[in-house]
């Protein structure tokens, strides 16, 4: 055998398999996987048989990969991985907004967006979408539960850059539907732009695969009513992220198409 893995032989004798491992041990099992002689010590078991260690360690470094069916790419058993980052960056921003507000600083005016500091702070337009208002817990609650939601759909089908890249596109959809439709001091928080994002792309996709698309129309008409109905909604930043996952959406399944034909 060539590599970093040892070489088999046999006892002094000539007679009986030693372990490479373990020279001083006669070996009477062989790996299933590379064949070699392996003692119990080294003995790893498998579905059939026995596996040596080194076979183990090196089907642990090439873990299989899922492709979906829009062409992304997501290791089997991280399949939520992207978004429970962004589960998890949202809650430590929150936490750290609070613990600023103990000690008399104002994060979320650091980094929140309004249309008027687009030309000058253009990074507030990505920020705003990870601050959510500290008086109101349920805001980053019911966002969070979202992301959660439609992250169990979407990110398995696309794969994790995918669904990382559609998320922060609709978040910056989110923020550009604020500098058109919002008066230019409209300061906005909240990662409601990335969901909304999410709700778009979900449409464009069921359409895709020919599934039913009347409960997302549901789900997204009860939403963007919401935000009119009610005030202190940044309906603008739903607006925006909604059009933007859809265009981005239309892209995966445009690419798809192509793969597929070609």
């Amino acid at each position: 055998m060539s590599g970093d893995r040892p070489q088999y032989g046999a006892s002094p004798g000539g007679e009986v398999p030693v372990c490479p491992r373990h020279p001083d041990r006669p070996s009477y099992v062989a790996c299933q996987r590379c064949g070699r002689p392996v003692c119990p010590q080294c003995q790893r078991p498998a579905a059939v048989g026995v596996h040596c260690v080194d076979c183990v360690a090196e089907a642990a470094r090439s873990r299989p990969v899922h492709r979906t069916s829009l062409g992304g790419r997501v290791p089997r058993g991280s399949a939520l991985l992207v978004t429970w980052t962004l589960i998890g960056v949202n809650t430590a921003v929150y936490a750290l907004q609070w613990l600023a507000g103990l000690l008399g600083l104002n994060l979320t005016a650091v980094a929140s967006y309004a249309p008027f500091l687009t030309a000058s702070e253009p990074w507030r337009m990505l920020t705003s979408g990870f601050l959510h208002s500290v008086a109101n817990p349920l805001h980053l609650v019911l966002n969070m539960y979202m992301l959660h939601v439609f992250g169990q759909m979407l990110e398995p089908a696309l794969g994790r850059a995918r669904f990382l890249l559609l998320f922060l596109v609709s978040v910056l959809g989110g923020s550009l539907g604020v500098l058109v439709l919002a008066p230019p001091f409209t300061f906005v928080v909240g990662a409601s732009g990335g969901i909304f994002g999410l709700f778009g792309a979900l449409f464009v996709l069921q359409r895709h695969l020919g599934r039913s698309i009347t409960p997302i129309l549901v789900l997204i008409g009860v939403n963007v009513v919401f935000g009119f109905v009610f005030p202190g909604i940044a309906w603008q930043a739903h607006l925006g992220g909604l059009a933007a996952g859809a265009l981005v959406a239309v892209v995966y399944t445009t690419t798809a198409r192509r793969r597929s034909r070609r």
